[in-house]
């Protein structure tokens, strides 16, 4: 790896952003140098993509200082952020899926050859497939990006804020779609980063992660700082502190009371990446069952194919023994099957709809009166909904996409709990949202499961799984490798099934 160019001092003083009627930073203060790793924690709406958004120069702060190199910055830009070696990898991935892996990555930097200025597409490989390599990615320079899962997706992102000559790294949830083995090589690649000089801002919910890889931590609160801690003092206790402002003795709440009648059973499914793997399930209601696996080992398929997002190969749904016809996702919803999607941005949310409209949009039939819907009556839904799940929402006519990711999650969750259904399928249900929102979801889970309702949860996270799940069901390959009951959960008994 090339060394890299003089080392960034960055200072932020005192940073303060409004917008009407909130409060978004308030006298931040963060202070990054060369060769560190500063974790970066806090709920979601704390201030962290906010202040993102300054150290990018996307908006202007309305008060304090940026101080880069030990020159005020009165004027950053994103290319002059660019330009100080300030690069981003975002949570929510926003690749160009009609181009290959060489032009995303260095689209608007291209390589030209000749007085005509033609696109030098070997020097431009050339330039990518090291970062690939270091990366360990499964996908080469001139791979469509149409073909990347959302784990690959990620690393080309990285890659591509690693293509200029990176200073300051800003990686938001970088490892939300990664497997154990990708996160193992990311957390090398930025100790790699922090040795050659690179300063590291890393920002995720996954606490392990920060104390794993921190020199710092920084914590965020309600748009202020809510203190640092020094790296003998990291650990999650201590971190949760930060950034709730108490302990939380108690994050899981598993069955209590045993499970009822079997509500959702599948026989001999077959799904169009695994057609000669049939699967049985059996979900009673008043159960969370788990299902655990790498990825790729069918989970997320085999959950499209109970709501008939895609049409199995063969086998049946049934719901309280009633058939579900098969690739209807309007007679799964009618059966009383819902499904809580990995990616919120393009599957579970209308972003330029309102709140109140993505809430209301599953239950238009009920709200509707000769075609038309009933505005009263669906701010009435979108309103109790807001208070229920405690979505943090100034305003029910906003888009739901100005909203932080954890209550975009919440507006998933709430506009079909409200339809009060029988089997609610939840893929990655924490994917990006913090511990005080992940404690919520638990929470919310375990009512609905004592309600009767039956639960199936895909899950990456381990801790997750073990501590939520009634029991687990690890598929392999798109095979069901094994059930586990609750008195047999471990890492080690999951691991041993899912590499089956």
């Amino acid at each position: 790896m090339p060394h890299v160019k003089k080392p960034i001092s960055l200072d932020l003083v005192g940073v303060t952003k409004v917008y009407p009627g909130v409060i978004a930073l308030s006298n931040v203060s963060l202070s990054i140098r060369g060769g560190e790793v500063v974790g970066l924690i806090g709920e979601n709406g704390a201030g962290k993509s906010t202040l993102m958004k300054v150290l990018g120069g996307v908006i202007a702060p309305d008060g304090g200082r940026i101080v880069i190199d030990g020159a005020d910055i009165s004027d950053l830009t994103p290319a002059r952020a660019v330009e100080h070696g300030i690069a981003f990898v975002h949570q929510e991935l926003n690749p160009f899926t009609n181009l290959d892996v060489t032009a995303n990555v260095l689209l608007g930097r291209e390589m030209r050859k000749g007085m005509l200025g033609l696109i030098d597409r070997k020097a431009m490989e050339a330039r990518v497939r090291p970062l690939l390599e270091m990366l360990g990615t499964r996908f080469g320079p001139g791979d469509p990006v149409s073909g990347l899962s959302l784990a690959d997706q990620q690393l080309l992102e990285i890659a591509r804020a690693l293509s200029i000559n990176v200073r300051l790294l800003i990686l938001d949830e970088p490892t939300s779609s990664l497997t154990l083995s990708e996160t193992q090589r990311l957390m090398k690649v930025i100790r790699l980063l922090r040795d050659d000089g690179v300063a590291i801002l890393f920002i995720t919910h996954r606490l392990g992660e920060v104390a794993d890889v921190a020199d710092r931590v920084v914590g965020l609160r309600d748009g202020g700082n809510a203190g640092e801690l020094a790296p003998a003092d990291i650990n999650k206790n201590a971190m949760v502190r930060l950034m709730i402002g108490r302990d939380v003795s108690q994050f899981y709440e598993t069955a209590t009371e045993p499970a009822g009648a079997i509500v959702l059973e599948t026989k001999g499914l077959r799904t169009r990446t695994y057609p000669h793997e049939p699967v049985d399930l059996a979900l009673r209601g008043g159960e969370i069952l788990g299902l655990a696996g790498l990825v790729g080992a069918g989970r997320s398929e085999l959950a499209r194919a109970i709501f008939g997002v895609d049409r199995p190969e063969a086998g049946t749904v049934e719901v309280s023994g009633t058939p579900v016809p098969p690739g209807s996702v309007i007679e799964a919803i009618k059966a009383g099957i819902c499904l809580v999607p990995e990616d919120r941005k393009s599957e579970g949310l209308f972003l330029d709809f309102s709140v109140a409209g993505n809430i209301a949009a599953p239950s238009l039939a009920t709200l509707s009166r000769y075609g038309l819907v009933d505005r009263d009556a669906e701010l009435a839904l979108a309103d109790h909904a807001r208070r229920e799940f405690a979505i943090k929402a100034p305003r029910l006519d906003r888009p739901a996409g100005e909203l932080s990711g954890g209550n975009q999650q919440k507006i998933v969750l709430a506009k079909w709990l409200v339809t009060r259904p029988r089997v609610i399928i939840l893929d990655e249900p924490t994917r990006g949202i913090d511990v005080g929102a992940k404690a919520e979801v638990y929470h919310l889970m375990r009512r609905l499961a004592a309600q009767g309702a039956a639960l199936l949860m895909i899950s990456s996270d381990m801790e997750e799984v073990i501590g939520v799940s009634s029991r687990v069901m690890v598929m392999s390959r798109g095979r069901v490798s094994g059930v586990l009951e609750r008195h047999e959960l471990s890492e080690e008994n999951i691991l041993r099934l899912a590499v089956e």
